[in-house]
């Protein structure tokens, strides 16, 4: 099967059942989405598929129907995504675990809605779970990048 993945096509031998967390991390080495839960319930392994937001331990390769965007496909260290810069303003990680899941649902939130309230902000972002609690820097983050999108 033909994969694409942060702009780059992957020919994958893999079986059509396989969680496309696995065919990432074991079968192409992309490590940014993370296994958290395996049931769809922490976000630390969320990618996106052509733009939307999905959780990459329930989505069967098979049932992946567009491109694949990791936090690898998002930014690199001389050119951060704009969720990525807010991230590192506001000092949001802490262990980090989390925080590839985070920032691929922000940046989804952000293509979808790119002025989101607080209360949107907090909806989009409560399936992706951070133990260390960072969620008001989350939200900050979430809203400066918004900002910074906007020109403000």
């Amino acid at each position: 099967m033909q994969l694409t993945v942060n702009g780059t096509a992957h020919e994958v031998d893999a079986e059509d059942d396989m969680p496309l967390l696995w065919v990432l991390r074991d079968e192409l080495g992309i490590t940014g989405p993370k296994y958290g839960c395996g049931i769809a319930q922490c976000g630390a392994c969320t990618v996106m598929v052509d733009g939307v937001a999905v959780r990459s331990c329930q989505l069967a390769l098979g049932d992946v129907d567009g491109e694949v965007t990791t936090i690898e496909g998002l930014g690199t260290p001389e050119a951060l995504h704009v969720v990525q810069a807010a991230w590192v303003q506001h000092q949001v990680a802490q262990c980090g675990y989390c925080q590839s899941g985070q920032i691929v649902q922000a940046a989804s939130l952000l293509d979808l809605n790119p002025e989101p309230t607080d209360a949107q902000i907090d909806a989009a972002m409560s399936g992706n779970l951070c133990r260390c609690g960072t969620y008001p820097r989350i939200r900050a983050a979430v809203r400066t990048a918004a900002n910074k999108l906007q020109g403000a």
